[in-house]
């Protein structure tokens, strides 16, 4: 297959700068000129050629969703601890979402429930490290699991330029640590989408010189505040996309109308961006959906909150379902930590890292079932405890990648990413 794209991890091809990511020689053998092969990209991007790959929908509820009205709802609690909102039943046996959920529950059965997730730490920050880069990382120099698969499988696809890692919002924890700046995530907001946008008529080059002199000067004219070090690579994902068709999956507005109306808005319309992303080759996309803090009036706020993360979620596992999707996507929905397990004096629920919210969907596991249980009044992990690496180590053997990988790091050592968790058994 012919490529425009340089490989995003080498600094030399053929004698040439990073810069020469055109592969020269390659055009001219097989005797097609620039634009017609940019030409020949397009019409295949319009004939809905997806891309067949691995990848993760990571869906962040930033501020801490109560595990109880979510995921775990136990309606044999005591009045105190059982959930405030309900509960949505299943097809699945045993299988119960908080009742805030109903279209959710309906899908259940590509869903696997987990009620013995667990850290330890009621901090915002702290939980969100653990559950980002599977440990209590003070130095704040842990690869969080994105960053990680960009590392392992590039910065870029090879055939459609699409970046390997993407973010939608803004996450802690969520950077590439020590392995360096090239490996962060992609923002549609950011600079690199930005330049997506530049216009490039085809015509104007006649020679790949004259494609490479015009990078150049796109070159010379982004803003390098704030990047520092390893812009480079955000330059070369930018200029992949450019030349690309896959810059067509950033616009939602693509989207069959009927298909947009099903996953509705905010949340909605990131999770179907998400989904396009990850068909054109994307890998990992990570999807921050605030607003889960709630000390106070929890069943008022879940009512208001739940709605959109209802309807798309259910709408995207239903969709990638109905495009044969959904077993090379796994969807994640999770959050720092979970909720105090007795209602407090203001009818909502503090911090509690004792046990967290998680949920999976898809990814080629084995679904429709709940893993671990938590004990009689939602405090702990009663049977089979899972910890943020064991959830590392399941997404990367999902990814065909030893979960006992390991990378160099700056001072020269073998470093595992994870370093103590193992797959879960019940998904594999």
């Amino acid at each position: 297959m012919l490529k425009i794209f340089g490989t995003p991890n080498s600094r030399d091809c053929d004698g040439f700068s990073r810069r020469n990511f055109l592969q020269v020689g390659t055009l001219g053998a097989a005797g097609m000129s620039l634009p017609g092969l940019l030409q020949a990209k397009d019409i295949a991007a319009k004939q809905g050629l997806a891309v067949k790959n691995k990848s993760v929908i990571w869906i962040w509820l930033a501020g801490g969703p109560t595990h109880v009205e979510t995921f775990d709802p136990k309606m044999d609690a005591p009045r105190e601890y059982r959930s405030t909102t309900g509960e949505c039943k299943t097809s699945i046996p045993g299988m119960s979402l908080g009742g805030t959920f109903p279209k959710m529950a309906a899908v259940a059965d590509k869903m696997a429930l987990v009620r013995s997730f667990a850290h330890g730490s009621s901090s915002h920050g702290t939980g969100t490290q653990w559950v980002m880069t599977g440990y209590d990382d003070r130095t704040k120099t842990k690869p969080s699991l994105g960053a990680i698969i960009s590392k392992a499988k590039g910065t870029t696809h090879s055939e459609t330029g699409m970046p390997t890692y993407v973010r939608i919002g803004g996450i802690g924890s969520d950077g590439p640590g020590w392995l360096g700046a090239r490996y962060q995530a992609l923002s549609p907001s950011g600079q690199a989408r930005k330049n997506m946008q530049l216009s490039v008529d085809s015509n104007r080059f006649d020679s790949r010189r004259g494609l490479l002199d015009e990078l150049d000067t796109i070159n010379r004219n982004i803003d390098r505040s704030g990047q520092m070090e390893g812009l480079d690579g955000f330059e070369q994902q930018a200029f992949d996309l450019v030349l690309g068709s896959s810059k067509d999956a950033f616009d939602i507005k693509k989207e069959d109308p009927k298909v947009r109306a099903r996953y509705g808005r905010g949340l909605g319309e990131q999770l179907l961006l998400a989904k396009r992303l990850c068909a054109a080759g994307c890998r990992f996309v990570n999807i921050s959906y605030g607003g889960w803090d709630m000390h106070s009036t929890v069943a008022k706020s879940m009512k208001s909150r739940s709605p959109q993360m209802d309807q798309g979620i259910s709408a995207l596992i239903a969709d990638l379902a109905q495009t044969g999707q959904l077993d090379d996507t796994l969807v994640v929905v999770t959050g720092e930590f979970g909720r105090t397990p007795r209602v407090n004096s203001r009818a909502g629920r503090d911090h509690w890292g004792r046990l967290c919210t998680l949920a999976l969907a898809g990814g080629g596991l084995r679904m429709g079932q709940v893993i671990g249980k938590s004990s009689s009044k939602i405090e702990v992990p009663e049977e089979n405890p899972i910890h943020p690496q064991d959830v590392m180590a399941t997404i990367l053997q999902m990814f065909g990648l030893s979960h006992r990988l390991q990378f160099t790091s700056p001072q020269g050592r073998p470093t595992f990413m994870v370093e103590n968790g193992r797959p879960i058994k019940a998904l594999i």
